[in-house]
């Protein structure tokens, strides 16, 4: 992956059609991995609420300090202590305005949207790289509609920057507090009949790429709510070579999958983790795309 921009952008909200991968310091992995793939692949459209937002909120409602001196004196093995500081942030976070100036320019970019139906995910900067993988310690919200949940939504990401896995996770792989900022990407909600997740390299055979579809949202997958239909896909032919299936459902959409995930790997020039989903019109939407860190 290209080395990241030092220096994040000054923008407050970011298109994804204006993000390219080198801008994670801006709009975080998942954020950055957005925009690059967006001019290139089926990416349903959005944008995201830049590292500049999230410090102009720390800044305007003057919690910076608190929730730093709070981490400052927490010692993280102390496992009562870990969890009562994280909510104690948390809500400190939640109970304060949002900034006037950042609520009209994110309501101005929600707005233009085609369609209003969102999905909001936290995208820090720490996150989805090829180095460490924080995927899943901040909060995502589906099937958000309307201006006030919109809002309230990207706050509750912002605190979800200090769960107590993510404050946790930090403090054991080195990562300063002060140091890892938070975007939100806000993105068209796609419904899906069918989602899930591909391996451009699998972890088992370390030859295949592997498919894993569910019937509905992705999240019942990366839950374990449900058990997939998993395919083991030939990397030159693209057909299947194992499969386990638990429902009825047509091979070639991993069939197509797999050729999306090719050049994905070929984009990236590396293995990678991607999400899909098809909606019931049968197009194959890309969701997320991150540096496979497992291999």
């Amino acid at each position: 992956m290209a080395k990241a921009n030092l220096i994040a952008r000054k923008e407050n909200i970011l298109w994804f059609k204006d993000i390219k991968k080198e801008d994670i310091p801006s709009v975080g992995g998942k954020g950055a991995n957005l925009g690059e793939m967006a001019g290139n692949f089926p990416v349903p459209d959005g944008f995201c609420v830049t590292v500049n937002s999230y410090k102009k909120f720390l800044e305007d409602t003057g919690v910076g300090k608190q929730i730093f001196d709070l981490l400052a004196a927490l010692k993280v093995e102390d496992t009562e202590a870990l969890d009562t500081t994280s909510k104690k942030i948390r809500d400190l976070i939640m109970k304060q305005e949002f900034p006037e100036a950042i609520k009209k320019e994110l309501l101005d970019h929600y707005n233009k949207l085609p369609i209003k139906t969102v999905a909001i995910r936290s995208s820090a900067t720490a996150e989805d790289l090829p180095t460490a993988s924080f995927a899943g310690q901040q909060d995502t919200y589906l099937f958000i509609e309307g201006e006030d949940k919109v809002v309230h939504s990207v706050q509750k990401c912002w605190a979800s920057l200090f769960t107590s896995r993510a404050i946790y996770y930090r403090e054991h792989n080195k990562f300063k507090h002060e140091d890892v900022l938070i975007s939100v990407v806000v993105q068209i909600m796609i419904d899906p009949k069918y989602a899930g997740v591909m391996f451009t390299l699998d972890p088992v055979h370390k030859k295949f790429i592997l498919i894993e579809f569910v019937e509905g949202v992705g999240e019942k997958l990366v839950s374990g709510e449900v058990t997939p239909n998993t395919y083991f896909m030939d990397k030159k032919t693209h057909k299947v070579s194992e499969k386990s299936l638990q429902f009825e459902m047509d091979t070639k959409m991993a069939e197509d999958v797999s050729l999306v995930g090719e050049k994905i790997e070929d984009h990236y020039k590396m293995p990678m983790d991607v999400e899909f989903a098809y909606d019931n019109d049968g197009k194959l939407w890309i969701l997320q795309a991150r540096p496979i860190t497992t291999l």
